[in-house]
């Protein structure tokens, strides 16, 4: 009857729904509760099933596995797939990293204007505004969404890989090579 409940939770919702509200909707302790879902997860990661329960940071959501996308398509005959060109996966990883960042900040890493970068991919929603800075002019702080953990298949930000330090200084110094050839134009 549990397992019954925390599936229709899901369902309904249609997001990711924070282990503490589940359980508070069951009456359960959050251990207990977390133990149910992942027992189900358990389940439904069987090949004869064609949906599957995450964990996006604390939180829990009911989706169709990766495997059905195809039958999916076939039936509403409307792709959503984006594509993150090289300028939205540098910007993306920039603010992936950096959060909670301005856009005037990311354009000085990258060195050019990113508005329609940004713009991307707060339409694919895979940033979003997070508050203001505390600056003249009170900046729009951008940040990573749920979606974005969904897409990349990360539980939680610090699921994100870890630059080997060698690898950031050799591309420091190629930075600095590059930007050395450009003023001696």
């Amino acid at each position: 009857m549990v397992e019954a409940q925390i599936e229709a939770i899901l369902f309904t919702m249609g997001e990711a729904v924070e282990l503490e509200r589940i359980a508070g909707a069951l009456d359960h302790d959050e251990e207990t509760t977390r133990k149910i879902i992942h027992n189900m997860m358990d389940k439904y990661e069987q090949e004869d099933r064609g949906i599957h329960i995450i964990e996006l940071d604390g939180a829990y959501q009911l989706c169709t596995k990766a495997s059905m996308y195809e039958t999916i398509i076939k039936i509403t005959h409307i792709p959503r797939k984006h594509i993150l060109t090289d300028v939205l996966l540098e910007t993306l990883s920039i603010v992936a990293y950096k959060q909670p960042i301005t856009k005037l900040q990311i354009e000085a890493i990258r060195g050019v204007k990113s508005d329609h970068a940004v713009n991307k991919l707060i339409e694919y929603s895979l940033i979003c505004e997070m508050g203001r800075m505390d600056a003249p002019g009170r900046p729009i702080l951008l940040g990573t969404t749920e979606e974005f953990l969904r897409c990349f298949g990360l539980q939680s930000l610090e699921a994100l890989p870890i630059m080997n330090p060698e690898k950031l200084e050799d591309f420091k110094l190629e930075a600095e090579e590059e930007l050395q050839l450009k003023l001696d134009i």
